[in-house]
C-alpha cells in the first residue's frame, strides 16, 4: 500500500481573475475523487473547506452513502466515501496525518500551470513507496492560492496532453494523476 493521502482544497483557491475565494463543494467531486482514491489505495481523501454550510452538506452526502440507505444499496460506494475526511484547513489535514503517522507528511501540490523544477511522475511514484507519508493537494476553481503553493515541499508537473488546451476538471486530473502514480 502506498503512503499517500489526497486533499481537495476549496479555500484558499483563486478565481479566474486571481482573487482568493472559497469555492463550492460539488457532489461529483466527492464521489469521483473518493472512488479514484479508493481504487488506487490512498489512505484518506480530505475535503477542505472552512464554510460550515458546505461541511454540513458533505457530512449529509457522506452519511447517506456510508451509514444510510445509499450504503446499503451500494456497498462499493460506501467503501469509497468512507475515505472522506472533512477539515476546515490544510493545517488541520496535516495535523490529522501527523497524529496517524507520527511524522509530518510531505506536501505535493498540483497545478495546471508549468513551473520550473516540478516533480515528475516517475520520481513521485518512487517516493510514495519510501515509507514517509505524502499529501497530494488538489485545488478547485482556478487552482490553489499562491500561499498554499508556497507551503509545498514539491510541485507536481501538470497533467498535459498533445493539445494546447489544459483545463481538466479536478476529478479527471485526480484520476489521471493517481493512475500515473499507482496504476498497473
Amino acid at each position: 500500500m502506498v503512503n499517500l493521502y489526497v486533499a481537495l482544497v476549496h479555500y484558499p483557491v483563486v478565481n479566474k481573475q486571481g482573487d482568493i475565494i472559497a469555492a463550492a463543494v460539488t457532489n461529483l467531486d466527492l464521489h469521483d475523487i473518493a472512488r479514484s482514491a479508493c481504487t488506487y489505495g490512498a489512505r484518506a481523501f480530505y475535503v477542505v473547506t472552512p464554510l460550515t454550510d458546505q461541511m454540513r452538506m458533505i457530512e449529509k452526502i457522506v452519511s447517506h452513502w456510508t451509514t444510510g440507505g445509499g450504503g446499503r444499496y451500494n456497498p462499493a460506494r460506501r467503501e469509497a466515501l468512507s475515505l472522506i475526511r472533512i477539515e476546515s484547513s490544510l493545517s488541520d489535514v496535516l495535523e490529522d496525518i501527523r497524529a496517524k503517522e507520527g511524522i509530518n507528511a510531505e506536501i505535493v501540490v498540483t497545478s495546471a500551470k508549468k513551473r520550473a523544477g516540478s516533480l515528475g511522475y516517475q520520481r513521485f511514484k518512487e517516493m510514495i513507496h519510501d515509507g514517509r507519508p505524502y499529501l497530494m493537494v488538489l485545488g478547485t476553481a482556478w487552482g490553489l492560492s499562491e500561499t498554499v503553493m508556497e507551503t509545498a515541499d514539491h510541485v507536481l508537473a501538470p497533467v498535459s496532453g498533445p493539445a494546447d488546451y489544459n483545463h481538466l476538471s479536478v476529478r479527471s486530473a485526480a484520476a489521471i494523476i493517481l493512475d500515473r502514480l499507482v496504476g498497473c
